[in-house]
């Protein structure tokens, strides 16, 4: 079947990221990949969870929840085992881009909030999540809160689905529906693998195509890369 928006295999949703989309985080950052959009905010405490208390150390920690329309139709806003699943993949994967101890006693807290939903939403949030890190540190060396940046690689994140046993990056929420096996993979831009999430929906995975399937996704998170280094600011 042909991809929404005539969209070959290999090409990702329009993507697009605004920073600073409110006013009162420390970041904020608007994620858009095709129809789905979620809003992504950094927080600043000056207080660690109890475990790092005088250890001069630093934290990060997620959130995720969905807007009760997000979808076509209204969902209770309640806790769920998904919404757990992925806050603990945002905050995991984040805080493998820190230096914790360069934080010195802050906690940074990202809330990625899910205003439209057409799958992609934990990749969204991710690479979202990313961008409102980013100006989140950069708020606290201008307050001279910290000396020097916390951040020590770069990430970006893309999901790849097998439907009709086609290797598709980026589905949307009817080619999620559908796919055989799906993967969410988390990069630096050096290459690295910071999380991989593979789940077999009816068979195993055979390894040729997992190789196809990570393939894919390396070569097109270049694109949410190259969109994240392009983000403009909201001059509201």
């Amino acid at each position: 079947m042909p991809r929404h928006n005539n969209r070959a295999p290999d090409q990702l949703r329009p993507i697009g990221f605004t920073r600073r989309y409110t006013r009162h985080a420390e970041g904020a950052v608007l994620a858009c990949f095709g129809e789905t959009r979620v809003l992504c905010t950094a927080s600043i405490e000056t207080r660690v969870p109890a475990f790092l208390r005088g250890r001069q150390s630093g934290w990060l920690t997620a959130e995720y929840r969905m807007l009760p329309r997000a979808t076509h139709t209204r969902s209770e806003p309640r806790p769920n085992g998904r919404a757990h699943e992925i806050q603990r993949l945002i905050g995991r994967s984040l805080r493998a881009c820190l230096d914790l101890r360069r934080l010195g006693e802050h906690t940074i807290i990202i809330d990625c909030d899910v205003l439209q939903a057409d799958g992609g939403t934990r990749c969204a949030a991710l690479n979202g999540g990313f961008l409102a890190l980013v100006d989140a540190v950069d708020w606290l060396l201008a307050h001279e809160l910290i000396r020097e940046t916390p951040i020590l690689r770069t990430l970006a994140a893309v999901s790849v689905a097998v439907c009709d046993g086609e290797v598709l990056i980026d589905p949307d929420y009817d080619e999620d529906c559908r796919a055989d096996t799906d993967l969410t993979l988390v990069m630096d831009e050096a290459g690295g693998f910071l999380e991989l999430q593979a789940n077999a929906e009816r068979q195993p995975i055979p390894r040729e195509l997992l190789d196809r399937m990570l393939d894919c996704g390396a070569a097109g998170i270049q694109s949410v890369f190259q969109a994240q280094r392009g983000a403009e600011a909201n001059d509201r």
